[in-house]
């Protein structure tokens, strides 16, 4: 038992040694650049490294933005919040007809991908203990639903 209570311990001080030195890596210049090539009119930018990308929380157009980008500058994605309402009428409907229909929508994003794909990512609940991320293209179809928060 002593063991595994070492092993446990050993793990979390390892996860969070990673979490803390993934912070302090520098963005490259090529991300940052890259950056500011696509939004040039970004304002407040906020870094962070999150190990497998770098994510810019910016500002632009009066709506709040996070793009993703890899180690050489590489753009992967830009998710934008949406209010419930925004949602299109092929997304709105593909939830509808979801099993998640009667599950409390908690939050919306549009995800820009390379090759102009848009994803939406809903967030619903439906209790304080199950919430999870869905997944729909532009056409309403759910992708996935096993994103549990």
């Amino acid at each position: 038992m002593k063991r595994l209570f070492f092993l446990a311990v050993l793990i979390s001080a390892v996860s969070c040694m990673q979490t803390v030195n993934a912070q302090i890596r520098k963005i490259p210049a090529e991300v940052t650049n890259a950056f500011s090539e696509k939004y040039d009119d970004a304002k407040n930018v906020e870094w962070r490294d999150n190990l497998s990308a770098f994510v810019a929380s910016f500002e632009q157009d009066g709506n709040k933005y996070e793009a993703k980008f890899n180690k050489k500058g590489g753009w992967l994605s830009t998710e934008k919040q949406l209010e419930i309402s925004d949602l299109s009428r092929k997304v709105n409907d593909g939830f509808e007809k979801s099993k998640y229909s009667e599950w409390e929508i908690k939050s919306v994003y549009e995800i820009e991908l390379p090759d102009d794909v848009k994803q939406y990512r809903i967030r619903v609940a439906k209790s304080d203990i199950q919430q999870k991320n869905l997944l729909f293209n532009e056409k309403g179809k759910l992708l996935k639903d096993n994103l549990t928060l």
